[in-house]
């Protein structure tokens, strides 16, 4: 696997840009809080951190078939639903009991909804694990050729632009590669699609496997297995190169050094008019909202 050089230069992200396109002081504060000149950086930070039950229960899903497909690897017995019960349990409390959530923060809710989370849950991983695409996950012979949430950011290069696309599994059958993106919210098959055209080019640009060789794929857990393929095509690759462009472009327009990566001033990062999207964000307090 191709790895590159640290370099302070912005990297494109499909996660990055939604919050650049939301709301540019949401930006700054998420990606330049140590440059605000008002507000101390831990209290940013703390507010940076709080999770979400929605987020928890995506966290504790990935992070557990993680940990299935970990355990593939070494051994493809089934698995023990009993056992598997326990360690979900275990992990929901973990979580939970490490973590500050913003639905309590901002007193929307008076304790985590523990139970909720624990079964929600539940609920993705077993689709998952009784899904006719386990099976076949399972079927595999190559599995030391996995790749499964590779360590770091998935840095890759973008028509030579910096770019951040972190695979969840990449798994090699033969000459083809597949790749899934584990879904625990809505279907939203435009973002999606964004995502998985960037994992397509990591698998390209870092492992060297050609387009026609590769599929991509989402995945949705939440109310029942579903996947989604899309098919690579060479002009919506070429759009796709121009979309990053495009936004890294308007990503470049609100810093003073382009190569450090150093931004204006705050002020230059305006709020957006209060919205519905302020009661979800979880720097509201600092804009008084």
């Amino acid at each position: 696997m191709i790895k590159f050089p640290f370099t302070s230069i912005l990297g494109w992200s499909s996660s990055r840009y939604d919050i650049f396109s939301s709301c540019k002081r949401k930006y700054f504060y998420a990606y330049y809080a140590k440059f605000d000149k008002e507000l101390s950086l831990d209290k940013i930070n703390n507010l940076k951190k709080l999770t979400s039950v929605a987020l928890e229960i995506g966290n504790i899903t990935h992070d557990i078939i993680r940990d299935i497909l970990i355990r593939l690897q070494k051994n493809d017995k089934p698995i023990n639903e009993s056992k598997l019960d326990a360690y979900i349990d275990k992990l929901t409390q973990d979580y939970c009991s490490s973590k500050q959530f913003f639905e309590v923060y901002y007193k929307q809710i008076s304790s985590i909804p523990i139970e909720h989370i624990r079964e929600t849950t539940s609920s993705s991983i077993k689709n998952f694990i009784k899904s006719e695409r386990f099976d076949w996950i399972r079927a595999r012979s190559n599995k030391s050729d996995w790749i499964i949430e590779p360590a770091g950011y998935g840095e890759t290069r973008i028509n030579e632009l910096k770019a951040y696309c972190k695979v969840d599994f990449l798994l090699l059958d033969g000459d083809k590669s597949y790749i899934f993106d584990w879904k625990t919210g809505k279907k939203d098959l435009t973002k999606h699609r964004k995502q998985l055209l960037g994992y397509s080019l990591f698998a390209q640009n870092n492992l060297g496997f050609k387009k026609e060789h590769i599929t991509p794929m989402v995945v949705y857990l939440k109310d029942n297995y579903e996947e989604i393929t899309f098919e690579n095509e060479e002009n919506e690759i070429e759009n796709f190169y121009n979309i990053v462009l495009s936004e890294t472009q308007e990503m470049y327009n609100f810093l003073e050094n382009i190569e450090q990566n150093t931004p204006k001033s705050k002020n230059e990062f305006p709020m957006i008019e209060k919205t519905g999207l302020c009661g979800y964000c979880e720097y509201k307090e600092l804009c008084g909202r």
